[in-house]
């Protein structure tokens, strides 16, 4: 089997993007989960610019990798200072890292413009950069900045720069469509002419501004490339760079090349999950392989399908990687759909049996309210067990009152809640930054007086959306609530034409579904 080697840049490229701030902790967290996942290089930042980067590499001295190779990035030395003198050279000597990447100008442009100097004096930067870090016992890397842009510009430059990197003793070249504006076409025609010219490794590195990223990495691998460098989820600066979840899983599951240990595959889903959440951001439910829609199926006769054979529907078996197969619930289930959600909560029904008959009016009348139960499962669940059991609600909700103020230059929130279970009842009252937060505190406080594990339940998102807007004030809204237990992770879902009361529907649900998952 062919292989090519992962250069994962997320600590450095994706820390650019708009949104994402990564603490020392946090890289380093990355870095491990990185190691464990088998990439081939950790891209780790700039030590030189920046006093985080520089904290995180001496940090990274006292953790060992089990095979990934830390990477410090920087640059050729400045035109005006020799490399033995320029601190960022410097800089990157002193990170404790055996492998080194610097970049150039690949482009013709660029050297004239913005750096304003001769094309030969830049090469001369890139061999006196190269020449002294490999003296210095590094292994060396050359990122050709704005490589493709370059090579259309002046093909025989953009070449140069690679060639005076490899005499001078790189290890590898990286081909770098800085500004994301090139066509697999052009990406694979011109990669298969840097393979006849040059000896030494050398890898792809996109960005997605035309949506090409993840194309651009693939066919310059199909055309001789050895090394992909992306970022998990493509965080990254504008539209984002290669995302290395979809590059590996078509590379590693559609063309037999190995970007990562074959058993380690299965770990991507949760790998790009922990990534968001440590940056603070999502994963795109659309996003291929590793979404949460990536292998979910609503109309009736897709459901249908895949339910008799997978691959009527599906290219993978999600489980390879991580992910789930989900059966959505809308108006456009039909029995099937029912059928084979039911089965999976462990029910034991067919699509001729009554109870999935009721269920099926039950969906599609509670769609019609305006619930939509593809983005709730855990409202799903509660539905069924409502209605196909003789379940007793653990608790109910016998009095809400909920208080908004004016206080100096701001609104004061509280709630009181009486909630009854069994024959006691119990009051409680809280303060909150909202309505919504002040019921979700007060009811948890109630709840936690008879069932402990509430407070394991914390609330991960919440979402608003107006249904009917043309009724204006009087509109329907949805309220959709994420919940995690720190073992699973659950969505709710309320609807009314009062915001609080949807809350408060989204809130109760997420709160018996814990008790119900409890007692399973």
């Amino acid at each position: 089997m062919r292989k090519v080697a992962i250069w994962d840049t997320t600590l450095r490229d994706g820390a650019q993007a708009n949104g994402i701030t990564f603490s020392v902790k946090d890289k380093v967290n990355i870095a491990k989960a990185l190691d464990d996942f088998g990439v081939s290089f950790i891209e780790g930042g700039n030590p030189f610019s920046n006093p985080k980067d520089a904290e995180f590499f001496e940090r990274m001295k006292s953790i060992p990798l089990k095979s990934a190779r830390l990477v410090a990035f920087g640059s050729t030395r400045r035109k005006d200072l020799s490399a033995i003198s320029d601190p960022a050279v410097k800089a990157l000597i002193d990170s404790n890292c055996d492998t080194v990447v610097i970049f150039g100008k690949a482009w013709d442009f660029h050297v004239s413009e913005i750096l304003e100097i001769s094309l030969e004096e830049h090469l001369e930067m890139i061999k006196d950069t190269v020449e002294y870090l490999c003296k210095m016992g590094k292994q060396v890397y050359f990122d050709a900045e704005h490589f493709f842009d370059g090579f259309k510009s002046n093909s025989e430059y953009a070449i140069s720069t690679l060639i005076a990197a490899q005499n001078s003793g790189a290890s590898g070249v990286c081909l770098c469509d800085t500004n994301g504006g090139s066509f697999p076409d052009e990406v694979q025609s011109i990669t298969k002419e840097v393979k006849d010219r040059i000896s030494i490794s050398f890898g792809i590195h996109t960005h997605n501004d035309t949506g090409m990223a993840v194309a651009n990495s693939v066919v310059s691998v199909m055309a001789g490339a050895d090394v992909v460098q992306g970022t998990i989820n493509g965080f990254g600066e504008r539209s984002g760079n290669a995302n290395l979840s979809t590059v590996i899983c078509n590379l590693q599951l559609k063309r037999n090349i190995q970007c990562v240990p074959e058993e380690n595959i299965k770990n991507i889903y949760s790998l790009c999950r922990f990534v968001a959440e440590t940056a603070n951001m999502s994963v795109s439910d659309r996003t291929p392989y590793v979404g949460r829609n990536a292998f979910a199926h609503k109309g009736g006769m897709h459901i249908d399908g895949v339910c008799k054979n997978s691959r009527t529907y599906e290219h993978i078996d999600p489980t390879t990687i991580g992910n789930l197969r989900r059966l959505l619930m809308s108006e456009m289930a039909g029995r099937s759909s029912i059928t084979h959600k039911l089965q999976a909560l462990s029910y034991d029904v067919s699509k001729d049996t009554t109870e999935v008959q009721q269920m099926v009016e039950t969906v599609k009348n509670m769609e019609n309210e305006g619930y939509q139960f593809e983005a709730a499962d855990g409202t799903f669940r509660i539905v069924a067990i409502r209605q196909l059991t003789d379940y007793k609600k653990p608790f109910s909700i016998d009095d809400i009152k909920v208080i908004e103020e004016t206080k100096g230059d701001g609104f004061n929130a509280s709630a009181v809640i009486r909630v009854s279970v069994g024959d006691k009842c119990e009051y409680a009252a809280a303060e909150g930054d909202g309505p919504v937060n002040a019921l979700d505190k007060a009811l948890r406080k109630a709840l936690e007086i008879f069932y402990p594990s509430i407070a394991e339940v914390s609330l991960t998102d919440y979402k608003v959306r107006v249904i009917d807007s043309n009724t204006s004030t009087a509109a329907k809204v949805r309220v959709l609530i994420e919940s995690t237990d720190g073992n699973e992770t659950w969505s709710t879902m309320g609807v009314s034409t009062d915001i609080v009361e949807a809350s408060c529907i989204a809130l109760v649900d997420s709160m018996e579904y814990k008790l119900i998952t409890d007692n399973n």
